[in-house]
């Protein structure tokens, strides 16, 4: 676990641990559970949230209950790897909204997407309106996802 740089101390991670689990608990909850008050708790959090550790909060929707019925995890080559290319790649993923998470990958693809669809056939869509769509990709392959076994935390530990 990179922290060291950080400086996070075994309180801090606690606190962490508690807004993972619950972004919306109240500061008198997180204080009592990692054993501080109030005013202290709170400038762990400030001072964790100001130097980027916390990026932001958010909430965590179920993607059937709102009509996303299908994920599929997209792996895609691209024909040049220069960094035009890959910068040309990533800004275009970023207007499409159904891809959830795009990661850069080593390997034989140089891609792997998250993709939420309400079905096969608005994936289809995706594909022929957005995606292929967005110049120089080679090849690419799909897998839609049959169940989501974990769905995780980062596992941060005291040391």
């Amino acid at each position: 676990m990179p922290v060291d740089a950080l400086n996070l101390d075994r309180l801090d991670l606690a606190i962490l641990r508690e807004l993972q689990r619950d972004a919306r608990a109240s500061l008198n909850d997180i204080s009592a559970k990692v054993g501080l008050t109030a005013s202290p708790c709170w400038t762990r959090i400030k001072r964790m949230e100001e130097s980027g550790v916390i990026e932001g909060y958010t909430v965590r929707l179920n993607p059937e209950k709102v009509g996303y019925r299908d994920i599929v995890i997209v792996q895609v080559t691209l024909d040049s790897h220069s960094d035009e290319a890959l910068e040309r790649f990533g800004r275009e993923l970023e207007l499409i909204p159904e891809v959830q998470e795009a990661f850069l990958v080593s390997g034989e693809y140089d891609y792997y997407l998250r993709i939420a669809v309400t079905d096969t056939r608005d994936y289809e869509r995706l594909l022929r309106e957005k995606l292929y769509k967005i110049p120089g990709i080679r090849h690419s392959k799909s897998s839609i996802v049959l169940r989501q076994l974990k769905r995780g935390e980062l596992p941060l530990s005291s040391r």
